[in-house]
Parts: C-alpha cells; structure tokens; sequence
C-alpha cells in the first residue's frame, strides 16, 4: 500500500454548520467523516440565544460572532476525533480560523459572489468551489492535496444536509 493510500485511508473531513431555531437562537454541529462519507463522531452545540442588549452592542457583527468564534471554536476544539480539514457553508463560520489551528473553506454559491470577482477554479473540492479566510491562503495547499484525492464528482455539500437534519432532529428531542 501506498504511503498517499494509506494517508488517504485514514483522511477525516468535519462538516460545519448551524441552524437558527426560532425563539431558541443559533445551534451548531460537526460531523467527522472518513474519505467515505461514514461518520466517524458527531458533537452539536446547546442553542445560543443572545439577548436584546447583545444584539444591539454586537449589530450586524452579532451572527459572525457567535457562529465563527463562539460555536465554531468550541465544537472544533471539543471534537474527539480530529478532522484534517473543515468544511462548511456557512460563510460566518469562516471566522472560526483565526482561532483554531485546522484549515476552513467555505462553499461558494452564486449568492455570495454576487456582483464580485470570484476564480471559481481556485479551489474546487468535488463539485463545489470553496473559498478560504482572507488571512489564511497557506490553507490552499491543505485542500489542493485533499482535491487531488477526491473524485471529481464528490458531493461535499451532502454531509453538511446530514448535520443539519441531525441538529433539527436533536433539538426536536431536546425540546
């Protein structure tokens, strides 16, 4: 077996996302997968609901706060099997890479880039083109290794459907 087989055999995705629920706030999961899609472990988040002074103080830098550094930061640094890189589709979860060690993309969709330049070919992971923090660019040689690896085909949006259905169902037992 290959030295990049074996590597490959042992490869671990996190897909990061949050939900608002309404009245209860924002609640976040994290699903470790190996190279196959096949959960390897699963945390979530209690919902987080700030309060009206915390909106006001905070404004519009509020949601960024408390998905990529509150939510983000915590599961990623609770998580018992460590992902090598991290997924999300929530741009706000970006923010999470200044604060933990793993590098982060984020999906890109037609909505975000609206009226900006985007290189869609810049970092393409299966389907989907994903766009790193700002302040993080060494993190592409991460995800070009990963997309190397990776069928062209790959689905990497369909995990992150998972974590959120596993958050609304979570929190449907909760309640």
């Amino acid at each position: 077996m290959s030295t990049s087989l074996a590597m490959n055999e042992q490869l671990r995705l996190g897909f990061l996302t949050a939900i608002h629920l309404e009245n209860r706030g924002h609640v976040a999961g994290l699903l470790v997968t190996n190279k196959y899609g096949r959960p390897l472990e699963f945390q979530c988040t209690a919902p987080v609901r700030p309060n009206r002074t915390q909106e006001l103080l905070y404004g519009p830098t509020l949601v960024p706060f408390l998905l990529g550094e509150l939510l983000s930061k915590t599961l990623l640094e609770r998580i018992g099997v460590k992902p090598h890189v991290v997924l999300t589709d929530r741009v706000e979860m970006l923010d999470s890479r200044p604060h933990v060690s793993l590098p982060v993309a984020c999906a890109v969709s037609k909505e975000m880039v609206k009226g900006r330049e985007f290189d869609w070919d810049s970092l393409r992971l299966g389907k989907q083109s994903f766009m790193l923090h700002a302040e993080f660019n060494e993190d592409l040689k991460s995800f070009e290794k990963l997309a190397k690896d990776m069928a062209g085909d790959a689905d990497l949006l369909e995990p992150l459907d998972r974590v959120r259905e596993a958050l609304q169902e979570t929190m449907k037992v909760a309640a």
